[in-house]
């Protein structure tokens, strides 16, 4: 008999994610683009290039994962059901009559409510991936960690290209070299979704997906009720560096310092015969007065 614990964790690794999760997926992706400068305005201006943009946010992470297992890109497409869910969010949060879906969205609750579904939908879309990826290369575990990833944070790169081609884009904000907290913790449950699968790791998959989800739903509510930043992964990740690549760095530092107290030691003893010759100068000195 299974205990209450694994009763709730494989009730919870059972549920669908249509369409009230995706919803919420769908709505905080869309109110994110929402939220950039000129945004209004260009939906307004043109509204097919902000409907694709808006498609992008919402299904980046699927297009890059086609692209990566060589697969059609706008697959996504073939879905009808939650392009028409998607294309209704963005038509009501853009078009909607005195913006009021972008108000009601503005409530705390609201964005507590809706940003903890759409971290339940990242750990679908990660173990999604990783199976989806084992299909294609057995137990080729980098393939399946670059695919969870892909699948569950791929929105985020998707859209810098969309922002490249549109001349928006900056070095600074590029997902590869300044991670964001959801690549980040995306790829840290790729990895362990991927271990678990190719039996590396001793958990059942409904008990690790509800622990998973767990800890990033109650991360990103604490990061938005405190409105702190993502240090989740700093001291991890310091002390991570220190361990791989701080040593080099700590060696050459005890170098210099060799290389300073050896250079003070031969001045000091330089010194002491300047010294001297500087005492002797002055008895002469004295004598030829007195």
């Amino acid at each position: 008999m299974e205990s209450p614990w694994d009763e709730l964790a494989l009730a919870f690794s059972r549920t669908s994610m249509f369409p009230f999760f995706d919803i919420a997926h769908y709505l905080v992706s869309v109110m994110a683009l929402r939220h950039q400068p000129g945004a209004a305005a260009m939906a307004w201006k043109n509204p097919i290039s902000s409907w694709f943009t808006a498609m992008l946010h919402c299904f980046g992470g699927g297009i890059l994962s086609c692209i990566l297992l060589a697969e059609p890109p706008l697959r996504f497409l073939a879905n009808h059901t939650n392009i028409l869910l998607a294309s209704s969010i963005w038509y009501i949060i853009f078009f909607c009559p005195c913006d009021l879906v972008s108000q009601g969205y503005s409530f705390l609750p609201v964005q507590l409510l809706a940003a903890g579904m759409k971290e339940v939908t990242r750990t679908w879309k990660i173990v999604g991936g990783v199976t989806h990826a084992n299909s294609y290369y057995k137990n080729g575990w980098l393939v399946m960690i670059a695919i969870g990833w892909a699948r569950g944070a791929g929105g985020t790169i998707i859209t810098n290209f969309e922002k490249l081609v549109k001349g928006d884009w900056k070095p600074e904000d590029h997902e590869w070299l300044k991670m964001s907290y959801p690549s980040k913790v995306t790829l840290l449950g790729s990895v362990i979704f991927t271990f678990q699968h190719t039996k590396h790791l001793a958990i059942s998959k409904h008990n690790l997906m509800f622990l998973y989800t767990i800890f990033i739903v109650a991360t990103k509510v604490t990061m938005m009720i405190t409105q702190t930043s993502p240090m989740t992964f700093a001291p991890f990740e310091d002390t991570l560096s220190r361990m791989l690549f701080g040593w080099q760095q700590q060696f050459s530092c005890e170098k210099k310092s060799e290389a300073k107290s050896s250079s003070n030691g031969t001045g000091s003893l330089t010194s002491k015969p300047v010294d001297d010759t500087s005492d002797k100068v002055k008895k002469k000195h004295t004598k030829k007065t007195e």
